[in-house]
């Protein structure tokens, strides 16, 4: 029970606690409710106060850029104003200073530019928050205004000085001139001296085209990097070409270039074209691998900091300026030219200068600004190639189509005869067959055919058949046929004449041999037919003429004399404007015609004197005497004289321009 009513104290304790608690936390809700209003209230009134605060505290912040930006802006101006006076100098004086103090201000000026940027950002933002406040009075106003103009005048200041007139510009302007008196004071003419000097020689000769020092090296690059750096490399590159190109020009004309400008018209009547090609090919060799191949090494080294495509520009442009084109036109002049044997030639002899500076050719002009020099250069080549072949290819066909002219009336050796004799000589000469094999084999190759050897032979020899089946035809054109053995004996010993040529050795001995014999043929039938009746004249019987006969009368023998001087006189008079062209072969037939006819001539005026006694009546009768008939013999078949020391020369320009005129007559048939 004790226990019972302990518990039941303690519950009643506990309860009225409780009640206590309760009325208290009821009383502390009012207040907190209390105070919650008030808080509120004063949050509601405090919130502008805040707002205004942390935007004082941004301009602060920006006010302290400002004041940070200008500073270094003080200092970065008085860099800019130092840098502009020391660029009022030539830069002649100290030209790495020069360049220097260039890229000095280009950074000066740059960093001014971006502090300027920042700080006009900043300070703009000061000046529309202070518009916008009530407490900003006018003067802080007009003095942030002024501070943002100055700051953004000093922004633009970089850029107007790159313009006309700017102290950039100027400074970059002096560099360009700068670079061009270094160009033009270190450029001479380049003298060109034949190929066949000393290396040495002509080692210390390109130096002299520009003695390009290290140092000279140096001030050349680093011009060009300050002006390249700028935009302004084009200029750079333009002088440097116009002042090499210039002397380029200048280093020609230490040559004789004056055929250049020989029209297609002049050339048809040159006979001197071939001298023409070989000046060519000499003058060419020497611009090549002497002038060009100087003003590429130079271009190579004076823009090797900017790169490949800069100076092969630059190199392109100086061998044009050179002159490089004129010398490919005069190629296109040749192959242009109306087609002839000679054409051939000449062809020829342009593929061997083109083919054999076809290497350095590909060095110098491989690149890709050189496309124009590469384009006519290849354009020439084939021009060549297809003009060569086409008139090699017709060879046969120009000497069948000769066919029906007329032979000489004096029975000498035609014109065209000889000329396509010496003419294939020359084709089959080291000077050309080498080249007219490449030719033919490039030729072929383009049309998708085979090479094969001895293709040149073979139609050379075709030309030469051509040429016998010709004389076969002009033979019996001759009325008189004594006329025709003699035309056939010249000829066939023209083609034996042709022992130990280049033609001889192709066409074979067996060849040669038969034209020897033709030739021994036709002399005896020229022999017989033309003076074996003449002799007849004289041939009587050995008693008739014994000064004891009585068969024979002093009228027979006078009647028999002057039958013969007759019928000489006649032969001698038609036979006298035939010609022997060969000097050893006249001397035969003459030595033949005195061996047949003096001494039967001799021993009948021998005779004839003892049997007339009246010497004023042998004296009359007795035309000749023994040595004059030998010297009238002696005296046929001797080529027409020409007067003067040119005469040779006259006659070949004549035959050229015959044989010209006749083949090209067939290529128009053609």
């Amino acid at each position: 029970m004790e226990s019972l009513e302990a518990a039941r104290k303690c519950l009643t304790t506990s309860l009225e606690t409780s009640s206590a608690i309760a009325s208290a936390l009821d009383e502390s809700r009012s207040r907190l409710q209390l105070l919650n209003q008030r808080y509120l209230s004063l949050q509601a009134s405090l919130r502008p106060i805040s707002k205004q605060k942390c935007s004082f505290v941004n301009i602060d912040q920006c006010i302290d850029s400002v004041l940070c930006s200008a500073a270094a802006l003080l200092k970065v101006s008085d860099s800019v104003q130092q840098l502009e006076h020391s660029l009022l100098t030539d830069p002649s004086s100290d030209l790495y200073t020069y360049v220097s103090d260039t890229k000095k201000l280009e950074e000066a000026l740059k960093l001014l530019t971006d502090n300027c940027r920042l700080a006009v950002g900043w300070l703009k933002d000061v000046f529309e928050f202070l518009q916008d406040k009530a407490i900003t009075n006018e003067l802080y106003l007009l003095n942030v205004k002024k501070s943002l103009r100055i700051l953004q005048e000093l922004q633009v200041k970089e850029e107007s000085s790159r313009l006309d007139g700017g102290l950039l510009s100027t400074a970059f302007d002096k560099l360009e001139l700068e670079f061009h008196r270094l160009i033009i004071a270190n450029s001479m003419p380049l003298p060109l001296v034949s190929l066949t000097s000393h290396i040495g020689q002509q080692a210390s000769i390109a130096k002299q085209a520009l003695p390009l020092t290290s140092s000279l090296a140096g001030e050349l690059h680093a011009i060009i990097e300050r002006l390249h750096a700028n935009g302004r490399l084009d200029k750079c590159q333009s002088i440097y070409v116009e002042v090499r190109g210039m002397n380029a020009r200048r280093s020609l004309k230490t040559l004789d270039l004056s055929y250049l400008e020989i029209l297609t018209a002049e050339f048809e009547g040159a006979q001197c074209i071939e001298s023409y090609i070989d000046q060519w090919g000499c003058h060419l060799e020497l611009v090549v691998k002497q002038l060009l191949k100087t003003e590429c090494r130079l271009s190579a080294i004076v823009f090797e900091k900017i790169g490949p495509e800069a100076w092969m520009g630059c190199f392109a442009k100086i061998a044009i300026e050179s002159g490089i084109l004129s010398f490919i036109q005069f190629g296109r002049i040749v192959t242009e030219r109306k087609n002839d044997p000679f054409k051939l030639l000449n062809l020829l002899s342009i593929f061997k200068v083109l083919n054999g500076l076809r290497l350095i050719f590909n060095q110098l002009f491989s690149v890709k600004a050189c496309k124009e020099i590469r384009t006519v250069t290849e354009d020439l080549i084939k021009q060549v190639v297809n003009g060569a072949s086409e008139v090699f290819w017709q060879l046969p066909a120009q000497v069948r189509l000769q066919r029906p002219t007329s032979p000489p009336s004096d029975g000498s050796v035609p014109r065209l005869v000889s000329f396509v004799i010496d003419y294939c000589n020359q084709l089959l000469g080291d000077a050309y067959r080498p080249h007219l094999t490449q030719v033919l084999g490039i030729h072929l190759s383009w049309r998708k055919e085979a090479y094969e050897e001895g293709i040149v032979f073979c139609q050379i020899y075709n030309a030469i058949k051509e040429v016998a089946v010709n004389l076969d035809s002009w033979s019996k054109a001759y009325e008189d046929i004594t006329l025709s053995y003699l035309f056939m004996m010249n000829n066939h010993c023209h083609f034996c004449n042709l022992r130990g040529t280049v033609l001889g050795n192709m066409m074979g001995d067996s060849w040669l041999k038969a034209h020897e014999q033709y030739k021994d043929y036709y002399a005896a039938l020229y022999l017989r037919n033309s003076w074996g009746k003449l002799l007849s004249i004289l041939v009587v019987q050995r008693d008739i003429l014994s000064p004891t006969s009585a068969s024979v009368t002093s009228q027979d023998l006078t009647k028999r004399l002057n039958a013969f001087n007759l019928a000489f006189d006649e032969r001698y008079k038609k036979q006298s404007n035939w010609v022997i062209s060969d000097e050893i072969l006249r001397e035969n037939v003459c030595k033949h015609l005195v061996e047949g006819i003096i001494p039967i001539y001799r021993a009948y005026v021998k005779n004839y004197c003892l049997l007339i006694e009246n010497d004023a009546k042998v004296d009359k009768h007795m035309k000749y005497t023994a040595q004059s008939l030998e010297n009238k013999i002696r005296s046929l078949f001797q080529p027409r004289q020409r007067k003067g020391s040119s005469s040779k020369q006259t006659d070949l320009i004549s035959k050229i321009k015959e044989v010209s005129h006749q083949f090209r007559l067939t290529l128009a048939a053609l």
